[in-house]
């Protein structure tokens, strides 16, 4: 049997490798018993990467098609094909099963193919570059701090030292009140949002969020059988008097919002938009889940815009922050602020999955907010962060200005482009990743196609310019 790489095909390679080598073991090519080659060797005869072939590998394993011994190598599995094969569940119909979605084949392959090449110039990925982490602050806490804390279960709500220090943190940097009980500390914000689709809404129930929204990406609504509807996003964010068009026609239940630096916009709600949205969604007692990870990102030294939590006044909405794109996605350090109800639910939801989060990143960043002044470390990031927007709006008004329509964000760190000629986006996204640079296409938040989100959070600021020019290759290819 020939092998063929459909690049075309949203099925990801290494799901390409394992139907190949179980179409071969099915057609008796390779009997029981019989060893593959080695993965160095089959990479090399397929011409993929190594790593695709080692996840191939641990796939046919996990499924029981193949069986590693130590020295030996890999070899078809007896007990599947023929001395026992009722000793091996049917592991694909599980994995095909099951309520919970996976990601989109886009984006999986966009995320696989960036991880196995090293020299993809990433304006995919939305989270800082290891350079903006604040390495020196963290290191000197681990030296001069001592762990005196337990290492046992923690409470269901989260580290206590650490929920109290984020009372002060919110007040201060965003003018946020609130207390101890009302606070869960998640592992960032997916979990935040994971817990309250799971924990307060029932299949079959209606929400709402922006339209593009990040939130279209996460297949965890469709995997609780919720209903979705769009709220349009203009340049002033979502228009109020959709939402009562949407709770006039489906009942929406709850309205998920990313109101400041939308991802993947960039736009900001409008401050009049905020207060009429507040009143209306108070007056329907439609609940508000606000998703704010990058509303101190400001740039130019501009003030932080209000959140709808810091101007709420009937305890309608749901705040969830995380510190993922402003210190280290790695710490998964987030949390929530509710009604002490709700949190009490959420946290006995978290409870009966994990018995509570690990102590040591908490303590860790409980000592970061005691010992280092967070303005210390925020000033120089949003410094940075600005060079960076900077560097590459240039780049696209020097190499794209023809080709794409932007704006120039104030803050977070997205570019939301529209092409200004239609371009097949798959097309667009193949021609790209060949020219090693990778970005996000609309259509995975929502959009239609000839939308691009371009991050320049982690990218590095030197090669910024050679990313632009590279896409601007690709899209001169695909207009061919």
């Amino acid at each position: 049997m020939e092998w063929k790489l459909d690049s075309d095909s949203n099925v990801p390679i290494y799901q390409q490798v394992v139907d190949f080598i179980e179409r071969r073991i099915m057609y008796g090519e390779l009997p029981p018993g019989s060893f593959l080659p080695s993965e160095r060797k089959l990479a090399t005869q397929l011409n993929v990467n190594r790593s695709t072939v080692t996840t191939a590998y641990n796939e046919l394993r996990a499924m029981g098609i193949v069986e590693s011994t130590t020295g030996r190598g890999t070899r078809v599995s007896t007990h599947m094909w023929g001395v026992s094969p009722t000793l091996t569940p049917n592991w694909r119909g599980f994995v095909e099963g099951g309520t919970f979605l996976p990601n989109l084949p886009l984006l999986r392959h966009i995320r696989e193919q960036v991880q196995q090449n090293g020299t993809i110039i990433d304006f995919a990925n939305g989270e800082l570059g290891c350079n903006l982490f604040p390495h020196e602050q963290l290191q000197a806490i681990l030296r001069e701090q001592p762990l005196t804390q337990s290492l046992s279960y923690d409470h269901p709500q989260g580290y206590l030292p650490l929920r109290q220090a984020v009372v002060k943190y919110m007040k201060e940097y965003l003018k946020i009140e609130a207390t101890e009980p009302s606070i869960m500390i998640t592992s960032g914000a997916q979990q935040a949002l994971h817990l309250i689709v799971q924990c307060l809404l029932n299949p079959g129930d209606a929400v709402a969020f922006e339209s593009p929204s990040h939130c279209y990406s996460l297949p965890l609504f469709q995997s609780a059988g919720i209903r979705i509807f769009p709220l349009p996003v203009d340049k002033h964010g979502i228009n109020p008097d959709d939402v009562q068009e949407l709770y006039r026609k489906h009942r929406i239940k709850m309205i998920f919002l990313n109101p400041n630096f939308q991802n993947p916009t960039g736009t900001m709600l409008h401050p009049n938009r905020r207060k009429k949205l507040l009143s209306l969604c108070a007056d329907l007692r439609i609940p508000i889940v606000e998703d704010d990870p990058s509303s101190l990102l400001t740039l130019e030294n501009k003030q932080p815009c209000p959140t709808l939590k810091s101007i709420d006044e009937n305890g309608t909405v749901i705040y969830v922050h995380s510190l993922s794109k402003m210190i280290a996605p790695g710490l998964r350090i987030g949390w929530l602020v509710a009604p002490q109800s709700v949190v009490e639910r959420l946290s006995d939801a978290r409870h009966q999955m994990e018995l509570g989060m690990s102590i040591f990143p908490q303590w860790l960043m409980q000592q970061f907010f005691e010992t280092v002044p967070f303005q210390s470390h925020i000033a120089p990031l949003r410094k940075q962060l600005s060079q960076k927007r900077d560097v590459i709006v240039n780049a696209l008004n020097e190499h794209l200005q023809d080709k794409i329509s932007f704006s120039n964000p104030n803050g977070g760190i997205y570019i939301w482009g529209k092409l200004n000629e239609p371009i097949n986006e798959k097309q667009l996204i193949m021609q790209s990743l060949k020219q090693e640079i990778a970005f996000m296409p609309g259509s995975i938040f929502g959009a239609k196609d000839g939308y691009i989100r371009l991050s320049y959070g982690k990218v590095n600021i030197h090669q910024i310019e050679e990313g632009i020019s590279r896409l601007r290759e690709a899209i001169m290819v695909c207009e061919k």
